[in-house]
């Protein structure tokens, strides 16, 4: 199957209302060219999982400020005003999850995991409405998985089988993404032929990757 395709044969697959995961950390390897077509395209009510918001004018945040996003699941907002302008106006829901749980949870969904116990939140308002379990004496809640329809990553280096190799700290939350969406699509920097990237550089295997786009270089 050939996964070179253009962006805008993502069309297709785009439709209001879906759930998305977007790779980054503070716009830090987020998909801008991805970003760009989504808006372009003005799809609407989008439930976005990511690790932030970015900012007004880069990243995620460029979604929320076009008024794009019914809901998002993320770890931190501070950095994007119009996020909490928003989330205070009652024009956005903002479900907040500490780091870490955050990515647990997309990793339990990419894994086939029915959920993993953690003590973080315990004594605070994460809590509300989980289930607490009891281990040697410790309480934990529950977490459970969380997925997505589409999930768009950010590549440095991908080859035409969908292998990826971010360079450094541009990887965040790609790699664990990759695994937890219905269909993955990568914005890489650079296409190359396959094998050209050593094995041992590989973070995300091109089995996990439905379709390549070039995005700015």
């Amino acid at each position: 199957m050939e996964k070179i395709i253009s962006k805008e044969a993502l069309s297709e697959f785009l439709k209001d209302g879906m759930t998305l995961m977007i790779g980054g950390f503070l716009a830090n390897g987020t998909p801008e060219s991805l970003i760009d077509f989504l808006i372009e395209k003005n799809v609407k009510d989008l439930v976005i999982i990511c690790n932030d918001t970015g900012f007004p004018d880069k990243g995620i945040g460029r979604l929320v400020v076009n008024r794009q996003v019914k809901k998002v699941i993320t770890s931190h907002i501070g950095t994007n005003s119009e996020t909490g302008r928003q989330m205070n106006a009652g024009e956005i829901e903002v479900q907040l999850i500490p780091q870490g749980t955050l990515v647990e949870k997309i990793r339990a969904a990419g894994s086939g995991l029915g959920g993993f116990l953690t003590p973080t939140g315990i004594g605070t308002m994460v809590e509300e409405g989980k289930e607490k379990i009891l281990v040697d004496g410790k309480t934990y809640l529950l977490e459970l998985p969380i997925k997505a329809d589409l999930a768009l990553l950010k590549g440095s280096k991908v080859d035409e089988k969908g292998n990826i190799w971010y360079n450094k700290s541009t990887r965040n939350f790609n790699p664990v993404m990759a695994t937890a969406a219905d269909l993955v699509v990568v914005e890489a920097e650079e296409i190359v032929k396959a094998g050209e990237i050593d094995p041992s550089n590989v973070v995300t295997p091109g089995i996990f990757v439905d379709y390549i786009v070039k995005g700015r270089g």
